[in-house]
């Protein structure tokens, strides 16, 4: 017991660390169970002599000091006087004096006072600040901040105290003149709108002009030797605004001969040709072209549409930005034939009936027009009961048809009756504007895209989609090509590249055909399929025409047709390897 009493301070623990005596050699460290020394554990610093007694931390107990800031418990024992050894260092300002909880610090400054005060009141309060410079003391009842001198000239009120009172607001109302009717130009009760004047105004310029006083400089001075005119009130109705010439439709034969010999018009089919035009097309051998054959220029503005004459293809149809749908000639003096003028605004879409002897506009003036392919006759018009924007037209492919779609700005497709001139169906699924329409599957289905990324089919005369695609990945689907064989169908993605669904029964997108090279981003480019279905054309943005091989999905073959982006392409149905392309500049060019 002794022994332990000379080596030990402690004998409370086995493992307490152990002091040697004074005069004693070892090279072991001696730390006191109790040192009289300030521990700074965070800096690792080394204790200072005190009282002739030098030691050191030791590293395995400051290692044991230093615990987790979590950690509830001490791992070891600490000695009495560091327990009892007053703090040091600066104080803390949110320590309490009574015990050891801290105050709240709410605020990045220091402690933020609550107060109970209603929304409306600190609205108030912080308006009056902002408009008058003063605000009630929300700490001592009846005192004011900020400007004082004001608050007491003012009397403390705030914005909502100082507006004034509903008798004062329609007096002062009741002192300006009449708004006036909007369909009256001029004369009496003529439309002042937010510009009429109020009365105190009315006698300044009164009093100014009578003393030859300079007005302001946003007033204006009426000589007296000038009476300004009193004309007529004009009728209301002559004010509103009416589409005048959207029921206006003429034309104009521009070829040099409305008959042949044989009293027959253009709409027959030339048999005095080294083709026969008469044969179902896609029974020939398709090439690529290679030339420029022939130039048509007469529009203005650009081309949006181009149309083949169903089966034969000797006639060209193409609409364009300038209102106007011209019918060209394609074999022998390949000239300008006819011109239909009957829109106000730019076509947006035209297209043939199945036997050719009508044909369907739209509109950007929100009408649908029914054409008289020979006699250049507008039969009938339509518009939808949104008065929307018709962007994609359809007849029903049948040789008896007497409906067609239409696909609109407004996110519908609506079916029309050519015989009754009414809406027989709507299909309203799609969440954006449609862009194309094609029918499947025999014509009885159909598959619609729009900008909402989506690809939509239908049964035909049901309003309810049968398939719905829409991917992350999708880009919206601008332009439409069957495939001859009937099981595809080529869409034009923004993307840059041609995308191909299947157009049977599970319309899955065929991911091992994807047509790319060419840049169609920002416009609405034509994709077409040639009538053998072996190539598949398509426009440019940078005024090329890109030709694909359709089972390799290799490009074979591109053509720098304009100087503009190309818009419009079509391949020919009856020749092996002419198309025909237009532009943004409003040229048709002929290829071979």
């Amino acid at each position: 017991m002794t022994l332990l009493g000379d080596q030990y301070a402690s004998s409370d623990e086995e493992d307490t660390p152990s002091i040697t005596k004074e005069g004693a050699t070892t090279t072991a460290t001696s730390v006191v169970a109790a040192p009289e020394v300030s521990l700074d554990v965070w800096s690792h610093c080394i204790a200072i002599a005190k009282a002739n007694i030098n030691s050191m931390q030791d590293p395995m107990r400051l290692q044991l000091m230093l615990a987790k800031p979590t950690d509830t418990a001490l791992t070891y024992n600490v000695p009495y006087a560091d327990l009892a050894r007053p703090s040091q260092g600066p104080s803390n300002p949110y320590k309490s004096t009574q015990g050891n909880a801290l105050k709240r610090k709410n605020a990045l400054t220091g402690d933020a006072q609550e107060a109970v005060i209603s929304d409306a009141t600190f609205t108030a309060q912080h308006r009056t600040f902002q408009s008058l410079g003063y605000t009630k003391d929300p700490s001592v009842n009846g005192a004011f901040i900020g400007d004082l001198t004001k608050a007491q000239a003012l009397g403390g009120r705030d914005v909502i105290q100082m507006r004034p009172s509903k008798e004062e607001s329609a007096a002062f109302r009741r002192k300006r003149q009449k708004k006036g009717e909007a369909s009256i130009v001029d004369g009496e009760g003529a439309y002042k709108g937010p510009w009429a004047r109020y009365q105190d105004d009315q006698i300044y310029e009164d009093e100014a002009a009578l003393g030859e006083e300079e007005l302001a400089s946003d007033e204006e001075y009426v000589e007296e030797a000038i009476v300004p005119a009193r004309s007529t009130t004009v009728a209301k109705l002559t004010s509103d605004y009416q589409d005048d010439l959207a029921n206006t439709e003429t034309t104009e034969f521009n070829g040099t001969a409305q008959y042949d010999y044989q009293g027959r018009t253009y709409m027959h089919v030339p048999q005095d040709l080294d083709i026969d035009l008469r044969k179902e097309p896609g029974t020939q051998k398709n090439y690529i072209p290679k030339k420029l054959i022939h130039t048509w220029k007469s529009h203005t503005k650009a081309i949006n549409a181009l149309r083949f004459f169903p089966g034969s293809g000797h006639l060209l149809l193409s609409a364009s930005a300038d209102t106007k749908v011209k019918l060209w000639d394609v074999y022998h003096n390949r000239e300008l034939l006819r011109t239909y003028s009957g829109h106000t605004k730019s076509v947006t879409d035209s297209t043939f009936s199945p036997s050719g002897t009508h044909f369907l506009t739209g509109s950007y003036d929100r009408h649908m027009k029914i054409w008289d392919t020979e006699t250049g006759a507008c039969i009938s018009r339509f518009q939808t009961s949104t008065k929307a924007v018709p962007h994609v037209l359809r007849f029903y492919p049948s040789s008896d048809t007497y409906e067609f779609l239409v696909g609109t700005s407004d996110k519908k497709i609506v079916q029309f009756d050519i015989r009754s001139g009414e809406m027989t169906q709507e299909y309203d699924h799609h969440l954006q504007a449609v862009n194309t329409i094609t029918f499947v599957d025999e014509n009885r289905r159909f598959i619609t895209t729009s900008d909402d990324k989506s690809l939509r089919a239908w049964e035909y005369n049901i309003p309810v989609p049968i398939k719905f695609i829409a991917e992350p990945y999708m880009y919206s689907l601008v332009r439409a090509s069957p495939h001859p064989n009937g099981k595809s169908v080529a869409f034009q993605s923004g993307d840059n590249q041609i995308v191909v669904y299947a157009s049977t029964d599970r319309f899955r997108q065929n991911r091992k055909k994807s047509f790319r090279g060419h840049n169609n981003a920002g416009y609405a480019i034509d994709v077409e399929i040639s009538p053998d279905g072996q190539f598949v054309m398509s426009g440019d943005s940078g005024g090329y025409v890109c030709f694909w091989d359709w089972k390799t999905c290799k490009m074979w073959h591109k053509i720098q047709a304009h100087e503009g982006p190309v818009v419009c392409a079509q391949w020919h149905p009856q020749e092996s390897s002419k198309v025909v392309t237009a532009g943004l500049e409003g040229s048709i060019k002929y290829w071979d």
